[in-house]
């Protein structure tokens, strides 16, 4: 970490002020956009940087093309701004939802939707039912990330790598970039680090477990005739699944279904391959990571090309520019969520975004060791089994859009963030059209010791 007197009077860390803000977010992506937006919404000045050349993220740059685990039941738990996506790419013909009677309805509703991906995929009822989910295009989701931020008046700053953040005497002023133009800081009073991987919060002191899960370099194919490959499944089902096991094996791993349609006709997106034994902070490891994945895919390819149904004309469109990483570093915050947390569906006093039927505590999206410091993503403070059941992009919006009110009620009241009062946020979050989970559904369980806030 660096001290704010460093940026002036050490030669070899002296970087140019670029701006100073209200709100420092770090990281473009889903969680870090709804953060940036809905800071700004609120009327403070907010900064947002960016590594890559887009904002979006694992949406966009990784290419995870399903919004999901934003319903329990028929009904739909995580909303505001991943429904203003959801709109707005409809109104581009970039994305497809299934309408209402479409949704828990009979089993032939799967032949229209359950190619997209758009089912519950916790039921255990064969085939799932299709619930409240969307497919969408990845650059319409650039598209709709730029029209939000610059309604908003949001300061973006792409291509600038987030290095080091500002401490000083255990407060984060701000962060230093990476960027062309040498080293750039950027000062604000309150700082959101949704990088992912709590780059940010990391190397200011706050503490942390890491662990490893699954990896995937998502691909999409073009030249797909998708009705022929449906028409195969659905007349010769034990061929197509002996079929899609073996290609499956091929790319190494996979869901349930390796392919998804999209709503540009013929592509289909790859959700695959997945790969094990990979650090995501590690950069040899993630070298080795892409090299493997191409080589699968391109394996995969040739195999479908020749003896799939509808993929005699298959190309390789686009593979992701981002790979995908599910798990490195988790914050230790005031409250680390466990599995148990997640499957009982506990209610805290203090839930500030809600997931599929699983509750956010404020005190999860706060470090302990630092002020003025606020994390929203896959990276919130929890356990590595917790997390990989409560990380879908809906759900780490909503952390984002908890995290935008906090700060920018930390900035207007003059206080840290740890002292925001949480029913304070919730209101803020009903204001800006998403649930907070301030109200616990019928089958939730009620935390006794949260009950009361301190």
């Amino acid at each position: 970490m660096i001290s704010l007197d460093l940026i002036t009077r050490t030669d070899d860390l002296r970087a140019p002020v670029i701006s100073r803000s209200d709100v420092l977010v770090v990281g473009g992506g889903p969680a870090g956009v709804a953060a940036a937006v809905t800071a700004a919404r609120s009327g403070v000045s907010v900064t947002l940087l960016e590594r890559y050349s887009a904002l979006g993220g694992l949406a966009s740059g990784g290419m995870v093309l399903v919004l999901d685990d934003m319903v329990n039941g028929p009904e739909i738990t995580v909303t505001g701004i991943v429904s203003e996506y959801i709109d707005r790419l409809k109104r581009l013909g970039l994305a497809v939802d299934p309408p209402e009677e479409d949704r828990y309805a009979s089993t032939e509703t799967w032949n229209r939707w359950g190619r997209y991906g758009l089912f519950d995929f916790h039921s255990h009822v064969t085939p799932k039912p299709i619930c409240y989910a969307a497919a969408f295009d990845p650059d319409g989701w650039k598209r709709v990330s730029n029209d939000l931020v610059r309604e908003a008046g949001v300061n973006v700053r792409l291509h600038s790598w987030f290095s080091r953040p500002i401490v000083d005497n255990g407060v984060i002023k701000g962060v230093i970039c990476e960027t062309k133009s040498g080293p750039q800081a950027f000062l604000a009073d309150v700082v959101i680090d949704t990088t992912g991987d709590i780059d940010v919060a990391s190397r200011a002191g706050a503490s942390y477990v890491q662990d490893n899960y699954l990896t995937t370099l998502v691909f999409r194919l073009g030249g797909i005739d998708t009705d022929a490959a449906e028409k195969f499944e659905q007349e010769n089902p034990a061929e197509a699944r002996a079929l899609n096991r073996k290609i499956k094996r091929m790319l190494g791993g996979a869901w349930e279904l390796w392919w998804l349609k999209t709503p540009v006709p013929g592509v289909v997106w790859c959700n695959a391959p997945h790969l094990t034994g990979f650090n995501g902070l590690d950069p040899e490891d993630m070298t080795n990571a892409e090299f493997l994945a191409r080589d699968r895919i391109m394996e995969t390819v040739d195999f479908v090309r020749e003896n799939l149904p509808g993929f005699s004309g298959a190309y390789v469109l686009d593979v992701a520019q981002q790979m995908g990483v599910r798990q490195t570093r988790l914050l230790e915050g005031e409250y680390v969520m466990t599995k148990e947390d997640v499957t009982t569906r506990r209610h805290f006093a203090d839930s500030v975004a809600r997931g599929r039927d699983y509750y956010y505590p404020y005190r999860s999206l706060l470090p302990r060791e630092v002020d003025g410091l606020l994390v929203a993503g896959r990276h919130y403070s929890a356990t590595p089994e917790a997390q990989k059941s409560s990380r879908e992009i809906p759900p780490c919006m909503a952390m984002g859009q908890a995290v935008g009110v906090a700060a920018a009620l930390a900035v207007d009241a003059g206080i840290r963030v740890r002292d925001v009062n949480p029913t304070d946020i919730q209101a803020g979050m009903h204001r800006h059209g998403a649930d907070p989970g301030d109200i616990p559904s019928a089958n939730a369980t009620i935390d006794a010791e949260t009950a009361v806030l301190s």
